[in-house]
């Protein structure tokens, strides 16, 4: 499988400059736990989470209509291409601890792989297997 196959899309993206309390509202109606930030270029430019508003608006006491994405969210952002192996990207998510990986070429965004995306795909695959090998199973060997 290949990031691709996995991912999701479209991506919820914001401008740098959308205040906070706006994209957690869009965040919320999307029900997506982050936000891609973009500058005016367009390009991605970091990326807002959950817990960004709960450490830096939230406990900060931040009036969130008054601050920027861009000044709360994280910079460092990890993206793969598409055609990357899912067992790479996986490994990647788990060895950095990140939650969240953009899938791109280039500059342009195609999609993000999630922690629930990567759950719910190894669902599917495990019930996927098991029903295989439950068929292999229940099938009487052939005699000649």
């Amino acid at each position: 499988m290949r990031a691709r196959d996995v991912m999701e899309s479209p991506v919820l993206t914001v401008s740098a400059d959308t205040d906070a309390l706006s994209c957690a509202r869009t965040m919320v109606e999307r029900r997506k736990g982050y936000a891609v930030i973009l500058d005016a270029g367009g390009h991605v430019a970091g990326i807002v989470t959950e817990w960004d508003f709960l450490e830096k608006v939230l406990a900060g006491a931040v009036d969130p209509a008054r601050v920027a994405v861009g000044s709360i969210g994280s910079a460092k952002v990890q993206s793969c291409a598409p055609d990357a192996p899912v067992d790479e990207v996986v490994g990647t998510m788990a060895r950095e601890g990140i939650r969240r990986m953009i899938v791109r070429t280039g500059d342009e965004v195609l999609g993000i792989i999630t922690a629930r995306t990567v759950l719910a795909n190894f669902r599917q695959y495990v019930d996927r297997l098991s029903s295989d090998i439950a068929a292999y199973h229940s099938d009487p060997p052939v005699l000649g």
